[in-house]
């Protein structure tokens, strides 16, 4: 498992889909493609590409920043407790 903490702030989560879309993008061409041909070939519809991707930088732009979390800065990790003094420890070495 990964300690790294992923932000679930509206920005990241749209940006985080710029994968997915341009995967289906290109797989709706191709179909488009197979079906169609001519004018409806990759070569003549690549710049859709371009297009989804502007779409999804866009919408990551105007999106709010509420509750981002900065993954520059490390998570601070609180100080592990400190273990309780036994009070009897003290006594029992000294007397015997």
């Amino acid at each position: 498992m990964s300690d790294k903490v992923s932000c679930t702030c509206r920005r990241c989560t749209i940006r985080g889909l710029m994968g997915p879309a341009i995967i289906t993008t290109i797989g709706i061409l191709f179909l488009l493609a197979e079906f169609r041909g001519g004018y409806l070939s990759f070569g003549n519809t690549f710049p859709v590409i371009l297009i989804v991707i502007g779409a999804i930088l866009l919408a990551s732009s105007v999106a709010p920043t509420d509750s981002h979390v900065d993954s520059s800065t490390p998570p601070t990790v609180p100080p592990p407790p400190t273990p309780p003094v036994n009070p009897y420890q003290g006594s029992q070495g000294q007397g015997q």
